[in-house]
C-alpha cells in the first residue's frame, strides 16, 4: 500500500496571496489510479480557506485593477454603447410591431434618457461606470434616432 502527499504552488490568482493546493491521495495500490481517491484543498497560507464573503469584498479592487488599462476601457465603453442600440432597437422593434403603449414606451425612453443626462452632468467627477451609463444612453439615442429615419424612408 501506498499513501503520497505532495504539495503544488499556484500562482498568485490577484487575490493578493499566494493559495497552495495539497493534493492528498488515500491508502490505495500502487497499481491503480482513480480519481475518486484524489482529493483537492485550498489552503491560504495565513488565514486558512476563503470565504465567499472575502471574494466579494475583493470584487470592486479586482474590477479596478482590471480597468487600469486603456484598451480595456474603450473596449467596454464601445460595448456598452452597442448595447444601447441593441437595446433602443429591440425597444422600438417590439412597441413598433404591436401598436400598443407605444407612446408609453416613447415617454419611459426619453424620461430615462434625461435622467441619465442630469445624473452625469451633475457629478464633480465622472467615474467609469457613469461614463459606461452615459456611453448606453448614446447608444440608445442613436438607436432611436436610426429607427426613426428607416421609418421616414
Amino acid at each position: 500500500m501506498a499513501c503520497g502527499l505532495a504539495l503544488a504552488q499556484a500562482a498568485s490568482l490577484g487575490f493578493g496571496q499566494q493559495t497552495k493546493f495539497f493534493l492528498q491521495r488515500s491508502k490505495i495500490p500502487k497499481r491503480r489510479y482513480s480519481l475518486r481517491y484524489l482529493t483537492i484543498r485550498a489552503i491560504q497560507e495565513n488565514e486558512g480557506p476563503r470565504r465567499l464573503v472575502d471574494i466579494i469584498r475583493l470584487i470592486p479592487d479586482i474590477s479596478r485593477n482590471y480597468f487600469r488599462s486603456r484598451p480595456r476601457r474603450a473596449l467596454f465603453g464601445g460595448i456598452s454603447l452597442l448595447a444601447g442600440f441593441y437595446v433602443a432597437q429591440t425597444i422600438s422593434l417590439s412597441f413598433g410591431a404591436l401598436g400598443v403603449n407605444d407612446v408609453i414606451a416613447a415617454v419611459v425612453c426619453v424620461l430615462l434618457t434625461e435622467y441619465v443626462t442630469r445624473f452625469y452632468y451633475s457629478r464633480p467627477k465622472v467615474t467609469f461606470p457613469i461614463a459606461l451609463l452615459n456611453n448606453f444612453k448614446m447608444g440608445f439615442t442613436y438607436g432611436l434616432f436610426i429607427d426613426a429615419f428607416k421609418l421616414a424612408s
